[in-house]
């Protein structure tokens, strides 16, 4: 089955679409940076100075490959796209975008990045489901040893070899990371993307959110499997689905 984005234009709503919307050949080199700033979107401290002003996407030096990857949420690996322009090449583009209501959630923000992307690029494309091995998170048999959260607010950071407070953890270094407010769901993507486990699922159950600190080191020790179950909860060998995004159409832009 093909999915395509049935643009506002067709069928008359007018709050899926930007106000103002640019896309442009990018002439400068460098990484994609950017993103969408919605009245919901929770920054750190160290990427608030990035970021775009509110009610707008503001993505910059992106592949379609990437603009694919921010509108529907979907990894460089499991993106598979026909033409080489699409995921590899030069050709890159910068996205100026601006919704009516500046009070407009980030999920508001990537539905119109979405029909922005099926509207300039004419864009189709469609889903494929298989199954890989990963992991399942569940409870262990002594129960969840975890702490309701009282923060107001998202947060994460990590522990360097040094102590200090990093971003993002040390390629082959211990990891040791502290969070607030995090939910199951948000653990389980923590993990696939750095536990080298493969792809995971919450089979836990639990739907709160909780403050804990986790930290492993899989050469000296605690691995994460030992760590997790201080925190009463168990890793599991398991089929996990894994979504395919495929990209069956494309065209270039033309010139705003």
């Amino acid at each position: 089955m093909i999915g395509f984005l049935v643009t506002p234009w067709l069928c008359g709503q007018t709050e899926s679409t930007f106000e103002v919307a640019s896309v442009k050949v990018a002439n400068t080199p460098g990484g994609v940076r950017g993103g969408c700033h919605g009245i919901d979107t929770v920054y750190t401290p160290s990427q608030e100075a990035a970021a775009p002003p509110l009610g707008r996407c503001v993505i910059t030096g992106a592949r379609l490959s990437h603009l694919i990857g921010i509108a529907f949420s979907v990894s460089m690996a499991d993106l598979k796209t026909g033409p080489d322009w699409i995921q590899r090449g030069d050709l890159r583009f910068n996205v100026e975008a601006k919704a009516e209501d500046r009070k407009a959630t980030e999920q508001q923000l990537i539905t119109m990045l979405q029909n922005l992307l099926a509207e300039r690029f004419q864009l189709k494309f469609h889903n494929e489901t298989r199954d890989v091995a990963g992991f399942a998170l569940t409870v262990a048999k002594e129960g969840p040893k975890l702490e309701l959260s009282k923060s107001a607010d998202v947060r994460l950071f990590f522990k360097g070899p040094e102590g200090k407070e990093v971003p993002k953890p040390f390629p082959g270094q211990p990891i040791s990371m502290t969070v607030q407010k995090l939910s199951m769901p948000m653990l389980v993507n923590l993990l696939t993307g750095m536990g080298g486990h493969g792809p995971g699922v919450d089979r836990t159950g639990l739907t709160g959110e909780y403050d804990f600190t986790l930290a492993w080191d899989e050469e000296a020790g605690p691995a994460l499997s030992t760590a997790l179950r201080e925190l009463g909860l168990r890793m599991e060998s398991a089929k996990v689905p894994v979504s395919t995004f495929v990209v069956d159409s494309a065209e270039k832009p033309a010139a705003n």
